[in-house]
């Protein structure tokens, strides 16, 4: 008797013992590298330990048939860091000269397309030890009524480790500590960067003027050794002063030499001086040495703040700042303001008139400026007046004002602006008055309102601007989610009016407005356009591989839905069967006159012939998509096949198999099931009892009380009269299965790694974090937090937020649910929330509708500490087509704020009516009050044995 075996629904082939032609990806991490120790730790972790700068060499050992492509990934060494790529698909991980930043879990994911791919994961724990800071600070205090004064003298000793160093006070050669001289205090202070011990000297003796030693180790891990610094305290011991050889404003002209010193006027030991460049680094050719800095042939772009930093260890740095500014004029611009008491946007003879002029000046307050007119120096008088400073523009701008405007006062005015003195150019602006003068108009050229181009293609939007003087025009975005043009900018100045983008892109679809600027022109209200940009790209369409099973004569409906795509309709759709051709389906009118975003064939009575591999391929004129479906049939309709109850840490499995041409041997009499957990050494043998197995007919048997998460093999021989036929193997992995796109009801209890399908935003600040109470950091935050899952027991896992250090107020993480394809008006999405500590931040659900376009709406909002208890929330939501769940987690005022999720589910209908009082308690299992009712979560895991006898 030979056994065969076959993964139906993907028509692929498995692993089989009987003739070893395909197999599942297997995986097992080793190291080669120059590892310290790889130990398990308390929660059965494989952890790898290196020196930094050592190399680390991790090997994937996989094996399975077609050979797996093997991938390295890695999380990043806190919580708080987003997933980072290795871009690694080798079997070998080698990273030479490691650093501490590349610490963390790196994953071997292991897939040849059979079965579920195989994922192994190692902790790598980098061990460090730099050289110790140390720093002295000293403070004097009066006592008893200004009698004498006492002085005391802190030493701070400061290091990074990797583990967390052990620090060892010395005076001279002698170690100090408080039972041994009451005289000196030590104390690890709070709210340091890195770990950090403070020798106190209190009320300074004679002989505490002596060499102190900080000397910090890691007990020798990795074979790092110890580290000192020592600090000879003196009583001239003093914080550094500082004065500079010039104003701390200093003005110069271009391409002049500039030296500015730094000089000490007090400091022991003796500082060091150093000088820095804000913003960016000092300029190209500049020389600090010493105290001195040299800047030869200074030129506008050098302006900034430069500044002389003294440090000797003692006190607080020493600084002193120079702002240094090159005389330099861009930028002339001008402006013509009609009468504006009047209301005025035209040139009118009789009112008002007022020519600005401005141009972008260092310094800014020292520019200088003249009018001209034809020519001639404009002269002031009652009808023309000059002002320096206008109250109604930008500082420091310049305007010439003609009251009640005759015709002599046509003509062409001039503004010049200088620094008297000064080799620096004048720069100038031009400006022409006539009754030619008029304010501007802009408008879209006919058959430009809407451009429709290509992704990938280049694409130009155009609005015309007419009037004397023409202005430029600049460009913005109407759309609010997409504020910024192409290039990046908010706003864009184009002098011909033309807006150019090389590659456009499907994200820059959208309404662009194109307007007049108020300078360089009329100062009047913007006129202003707009212009359509329609990106056309191939469609996305959805599902690009699905597995349909359904009983034999029963209908089957294939649909191929467009997700995304512009047009955001199907212009063809064309299905085939096994690669041949099918007639097309009928199409209603209603859908044919809108244009479809779905395309379906319907399978009136579903046969063993007319199972297999359909392909739909759609298009809409730009590109096209496909949809593959395993259509399979069985004899009667397969219900879930994984049932997991997280309170009692069980789940089953449902084993499904079908013997093939059971009439060519003796009768199966039963079959012998072999079940071990992985690891363990005992199996469990059970006998299947069947009676005349049918060729296509689909027997079963339901394996119950396994213990979540664990694995287990599994052993399956068929018995006749005469014995033992074949084995057929499989390996059963525990998932925590990804919500389906169908929406049918479940909870995410997020035991698995795969979290159901979830994944973390790219555009937030960090991420979620998934732990149980075993992967809790032993030094997180106290006070915060929940201690357990919703179930109470130490291996429930659980989604939370870390707002720790780095985290700052307003920061948000964001957890992305699966798409779902929206089959009813309501749903209701229930799920447990912990919420402690006194600096709690806010909780919100998001719904992202995905049916044309992307928008986030607010389904619910909780903010502030409800205490240190899970709670439940029902959140009814009404998404009007396929959509997404997000839980947004916002960090509040202090690191006291962790918020944590568990148990989500999303259900069909509406929340129950009696809604759950938010500040109403969830009583932890085993504290002896009522517990909530076991929480279900179904999925589909399902195997396929095929036996074939000889």
């Amino acid at each position: 008797m030979e056994v065969t075996c076959l993964l139906l629904l993907a028509l692929i082939p498995f692993h089989c013992r009987g003739q070893g032609v395909y197999a599942p990806a297997q995986a097992q991490i080793v190291h080669a590298g120059q590892a310290c120790v790889v130990k398990e730790d308390n929660i059965s972790e494989r952890v790898y330990t290196i020196r930094e700068s050592d190399t680390l060499v991790l090997q994937c050992l996989v094996t399975g048939h077609p050979r797996p492509q093997v991938r390295w990934t890695k999380t990043a060494g806190s919580a708080s860091d987003k997933f980072q790529e290795t871009s690694v698909f080798n079997e070998t991980l080698r990273i030479e000269r490691i650093a501490r930043t590349q610490g963390g879990r790196y994953y071997c994911k292991a897939e040849n397309g059979v079965g579920v791919p195989a994922i192994k994961s190692i902790r790598v724990d980098v061990q460090y030890l730099d050289e110790p800071v140390l720093t002295v600070h000293q403070t004097v205090s009066d006592v008893r009524g200004n009698f004498y004064q006492e002085k005391t003298v802190f030493l701070r000793c400061t290091v990074s480790s990797n583990p967390p160093a052990r620090f060892i006070w010395k005076r001279g050669s002698d170690t100090l500590s408080h039972s041994q001289d009451n005289g000196v205090d030590i104390y690890e202070p709070l709210y340091t960067q890195g770990e950090t011990k403070v020798l106190k000297l209190k009320n300074l003796r004679p002989q505490d003027y002596a060499s102190y030693t900080c000397q910090v180790s890691v007990r020798n891990v990795c074979g790092i050794p110890d580290k000192s610094i020592t600090f000879q305290l003196t009583n001239t011991t003093a914080p550094p002063t500082l004065k500079l050889s010039v104003n701390e404003t200093l003005v110069v002209n271009p391409g002049e030499n500039v030296t500015v010193q730094c000089l000490l006027t007090g400091g022991d030991p003796l500082p060091q001086l150093h000088w820095s460049h804000g913003p960016g680094p000092l300029p190209l050719g500049a020389l600090a040495q010493g105290g001195t800095l040299s800047i030869p042939s200074v030129q506008a772009r050098d302006s900034g703040y430069y500044n002389c930093t003294a440090t000797n260890n003692v006190g607080n740095p020493a600084k002193k700042t120079v702002n240094l500014l090159v005389r330099s004029l861009k930028n002339a611009t001008f402006q013509i303001t009609p009468d504006m008491i009047k209301e005025s946007e035209n040139i009118q003879l009789g009112q008002d008139l007022k020519l600005s002029c401005h141009v972008d000046a260092v310094p800014q307050e020292k520019v200088n400026y003249q009018w001209f007119k034809n020519g001639k120096p404009a002269r002031t008088s009652k009808r023309l007046l000059v002002t320096r400073n206008d109250p109604e523009l930008p500082a420091v701008t310049s305007s010439l004002e003609l009251i009640d405007l005759h015709f002599s006062d046509y003509g062409t005015y001039l503004c010049v602006a200088s620094f008297p003195g000064s080799p620096v150019p004048d720069l100038s602006v031009e400006v022409n008055i006539s009754s030619e003068t008029v304010p501007p108009t802009i408008s879209v050229p006919k058959g430009r309102a809407v451009v429709t181009v290509r992704e990938g293609s280049p694409a130009e939007l155009q609005c015309e601007v007419r009037g004397k003087p023409r202005p430029p025009v600049l460009w913005s975005r109407v759309d609010k989610e997409a504020a910024l043009l192409p290039s990046g900018l908010a706003l864009e100045e184009t002098p011909d009016g033309k807006l150019r983008v090389e590659r456009v892109s499907r994200e820059m679809s959208g309404t662009y407005r194109c307007q007049t600027a108020r300078y360089n022109g009329f100062n009047v209200r913007a006129r202003e356009a707009q212009v359509q940009l329609t990106v056309h790209f191939p469609p996305e369409v959805e599902p690009s591989s699905q597995d349909v099973r359904q009983a034999l004569g029963r209908p089957v409906l294939l649909r191929c839905s467009l997700l995304r795509g512009s047009p955001q309709r199907i212009a063809s759709a064309v299905w085939r069967f096994k690669g041949q051709l099918l007639p097309p389906p009928p199409v209603l009118p209603a859908a044919a006159a809108e244009g479809p975003d779905h395309a379906e064939l319907r399978l009136d009575a579903l046969t063993r012939d007319s199972s297999g591999n359909y392909e739909c391929s759609v298009s809409n004129d730009v590109g096209s998509a496909t949809c593959l479906f395993q259509v399979s049939a069985g004899d009667r309709t397969q219900g879930l096949t994984l049932a997991s109850h997280k309170l009692s840490k069980n789940y089953s499995y449902v084993l499904q198999w079908t013997q093939r041409e059971p009439d060519a041997v003796d009768p199966v009499l039963n079959y012998r099931l072999s079940i071990r957990q992985l690891n363990q050494h005992n199996a469990m043998v059970k006998a299947i009892p069947v009676r005349r197995v049918e060729k296509g007919q689909l027997l079963e048997y339901t394996l119950t009380d396994l213990r979540v998460p664990h694995s287990y093999e599994i052993h399956l021989t068929p018995y006749t009269t005469f014995g033992a036929g074949d084995m057929a193997s499989r390996v059963i992995h525990y998932t925590e299965p990804i919500n389906s796109p169908s929406l049918s009801d479940n909870t995410c209890h997020f035991e698995d790694e795969k979290i159901c399908g979830y994944t973390q935003d790219l555009t937030d600040n960090f991420d979620w974090t998934r732990q149980n109470a075993l992967t809790q950091n032993p030094k997180r935050s106290p006070n915060t937090g929940p201690p357990t899952d919703i179930s109470g027991t130490p291996e429930g896992y659980y989604m939370f937020i870390e707002t720790s250090r780095p985290r700052e107020l307003g920061d948000r993480a964001r957890l992305v649910s699966p798409l779902y394809n929206a089959s009813a008006k309501f749903y209701c999405v229930s799920f447990f929330y912990h919420m402690y500590g006194k600096h709690i931040g806010s909780l919100n659900l998001l719904v992202r509708s995905r049916n044309k376009g992307t928008l986030d709406t607010h389904a619910w909002s909780l903010s502030g500490n409800k205490g240190n208890v899970w709670q439940q929330a029902h959140v009814p939501i009404n998404p009007s087509g396929p959509f997404q769940i997000i839980f947004e987690g916002v960090r509040g005022s202090g690191y006291l704020g962790d918020i944590a999720i568990d148990d989500v589910t999303l259900k069909k209908g509406e929340c129950p009516r009696r809604q759950m009082d938010p500040n109403k308690v969830v009583v932890m299992p085993g504290s002896g009050a009522p517990r909530l009712s076991s929480l279900q979560l179904w999925g589909s895991m399902t195997i396929f044995l095929l036996a074939l006898q000889r």
